[in-house]
């Protein structure tokens, strides 16, 4: 009788389970800015499946009224959520020192980043040991949250909210190639670049010349009071307004003015409820 090498059955299967588990991560709930309402917020608690004993940490460092942003969205979820609340005000030397705050980081289950400045935010966090406990929290199952500011930062090419500074016009009044500022975002999607305030603010040119720079990017526009929330490749809108999703850009080019033309790109818009495939 042949015999059967247990080593050799299992160990395909042992390095199966643990890619698998590895590949394993927690969801994203971005919302576009504005006024959370009670079922969206309600709609982030439910999303982050908070077991009694997990915990919540909010990050204010985009703010300039750290106590108020974190005592609203406080209140907020503890409408939901008797799960403990933190919050902990980083400085860019607390980002990589302390401990203790780190560690709280990486292992809560939900993050919630409020608005304000994103850039002020990752020049916090960029390049520092918080900016990888997020990712590890993000890794282990985490539900990351953001809005406005705490929106544009889950991207990897982030916008920044500034024009170029060699721009002839102000207020993004025209669809042009290197026109608006970029930067570099938490990452948690490589392959999404998001806007908020989208539709009240008509930030159609802005997103549109992000999408002629980064033409291998699917660009994402979250009205207010909405967000987008994902997992793994699947994206739903919840919440109030719409979202606004384009993406394959074809048959670029460009004026000696720098206006810039496509043709064909997909174009889709989205309001609560509906649910759509997104390459993060």
């Amino acid at each position: 009788m042949a015999r059967v090498s247990i080593t050799g059955f299992l160990l395909p299967l042992l390095i199966m389970c643990v890619s698998l588990a590895h590949a394993q991560k927690g969801k994203l709930f971005i919302i576009g800015g504005g006024e959370r309402s009670s079922a969206l917020i309600e709609d982030l608690v439910k999303t982050s499946e908070l077991s009694s004993t997990d915990y919540i940490v909010i990050l204010p460092m985009a703010t300039s009224v750290p106590e108020e942003s974190i005592a609203y969205i406080s209140k907020q979820i503890s409408e939901f959520s008797n799960n403990k609340i933190v919050s902990f005000n980083f400085t860019k030397e607390q980002a990589n020192n302390n401990t203790n705050w780190i560690d709280s980081v990486k292992n809560a289950r939900l993050i919630y980043v409020t608005g304000g400045d994103q850039n002020k935010f990752m020049e916090i966090v960029r390049d520092s040991k918080l900016y990888e406990a997020m990712h590890q929290a993000y890794r282990d199952g985490a539900t990351i949250s953001g809005t406005s500011a705490g929106a544009a930062i889950m991207s990897k090419v982030m916008i920044t909210g500034s024009q170029k500074q060699d721009s002839k016009s102000d207020s993004f009044r025209e669809i042009k190639a290197d026109y608006v500022e970029v930067s570099s975002g938490m990452g948690f999607l490589k392959n999404v670049i998001i806007d908020q305030h989208f539709i009240i603010r008509s930030r159609y040119n802005r997103l549109l010349s992000v999408l002629y720079d980064h033409s291998d990017k699917t660009v994402v526009g979250i009205d207010e009071g909405t967000a987008l929330v994902v997992s793994k490749n699947k994206a739903r809108v919840s919440g109030d307004s719409q979202v606004f999703v384009v993406n394959n850009p074809k048959n670029k080019k460009i004026t000696s003015n720098g206006n810039v033309s496509f043709q064909q790109a997909n174009l889709s818009l989205y309001v609560h409820g509906q649910e759509f495939k997104l390459k993060n």
